[in-house]
């Protein structure tokens, strides 16, 4: 009798073919890009046999962090670089230092503040209502933080972005804030005609202390910014992380597959069909206070002329002759040394998105 209830209980053999090398990264919502990155992942890694990436739509950073120390079968999660820091500062739970490690810094994500017509900048919108996404998301800690350092007090809502949008539109909100990688799909399909407009962050020493500088162009975003101009705001750091899987070696040495296919593989994702964000990706770039998973730190250490950052001084020179070369074309001003190492270390942080 034992051995036919072993027999009943045991899964299928389509089910273990199925399940084998899968891996569930979580992500945020489909207003974002994390969704489509995750896809993109999944389009290098899954091979139809040994690995397959499955995407799962969380239900905001904060929760995100505390699936990947809880939720049964959540792996790896995109966050932003703010939010783990904030969990970590808020003690989450006991031991996130050691619960959660990193496998790479992944792309920037701009600050987006879009406005009703009559709010003409950011101060109008003090104690008005301002939508900052559901509660513990990326966006409510981001804007809560940003709102700190320039002084604004606003009256924060916390609806799902798609209702928000809405709201904004009759009225009954001043403006919503999203942190998302640009051009963010919530706002693509804008026509721009209802007076709708992102509104410019103001930059001070608080604020690029925390933050890197970033712009909103006509580019990114060809309904709502007129051409020349762009509107600054500020951008945060994104990082593929990890859970710790010391005590689940099956799926230990799945990631470990995965991030070996990923970084392999890494080169397709610049190419075209793939997002544009993975443009900004640099797989050696660390993120400060955080451990890296060791498979992944293995493999830069085995890929070092792959993953090798360029030499700084190198980089330099080209970006001055960079700088020489377009103020000539333009027939600007030359910048004198100091001006174009000033603006080479602030590119620098803007490619880490480590402002410090």
């Amino acid at each position: 009798p034992t051995a036919l209830a072993a027999r009943a209980t045991a899964p299928p053999p389509e089910a273990i073919v199925v399940n084998r090398g899968v891996v569930e990264l979580e992500t945020a919502s489909s207003a974002g890009i994390s969704v489509r990155i995750a896809e993109d992942l999944a389009s290098v890694v899954n091979d139809g046999a040994t690995r397959r990436v499955v995407p799962v739509v969380g239900q905001g950073s904060l929760g995100n962090v505390i699936d990947l120390k809880l939720l049964r079968g959540i792996d790896m999660a995109i966050l932003q670089a703010d939010v783990l820091d904030y969990a970590r500062e808020q003690k989450l739970f006991a031991g996130i230092d050691t619960s959660i490690s990193y496998i790479t810094k992944l792309y920037n994500e701009e600050f987006h503040l879009l406005a009703r017509p009559e709010i003409k900048s950011i101060a109008d919108l003090a104690n008005r209502k301002v939508n900052v996404d559901l509660r513990d998301s990326g966006t409510a800690i981001t804007a809560k933080r940003l709102f700190d350092l320039v002084k604004l007090t606003v009256v924060p809502v916390n609806d799902a972005q798609d209702v928000a949008l809405e709201k904004l539109r009759t009225g009954e909100i001043a403006a919503l804030a999203f942190v998302a990688g640009k051009p963010a799909p919530l706002f693509c399909d804008l026509k721009g005609g209802d007076g709708l407009h992102f509104l410019a962050l103001p930059s001070s020493s608080a604020v690029t202390l925390g933050y890197v500088p970033a712009r909103l162009t006509t580019t990114d975003y060809p309904r709502l910014v007129p051409q020349d101009r762009a509107v600054d705001t500020v951008a945060v750091g994104t990082v593929l992380v990890v859970a710790n899987l010391q005590q689940a070696p099956d799926r230990h040495r799945n990631v470990a597959n995965f991030v070996d296919a990923f970084f392999t593989g890494f080169q397709s994702l610049l190419e075209p069909g793939h997002h544009p964000k993975w443009q900004e990706v640099n797989l050696a770039a660390e993120v400060p206070g955080w451990r890296r998973y060791p498979p992944a730190e293995q493999w830069l250490q085995r890929n070092l002329q792959v993953a090798k950052a360029p030499n700084p001084e190198e980089l330099l020179s080209m970006f001055a002759r960079f700088v020489d070369e377009r103020r000539q074309s333009t027939g600007g001003t030359p910048m004198t040394q100091q001006e174009k190492h000033d603006l080479f270390q602030q590119y620098q942080r803007w490619q880490t998105g480590q402002p410090q």
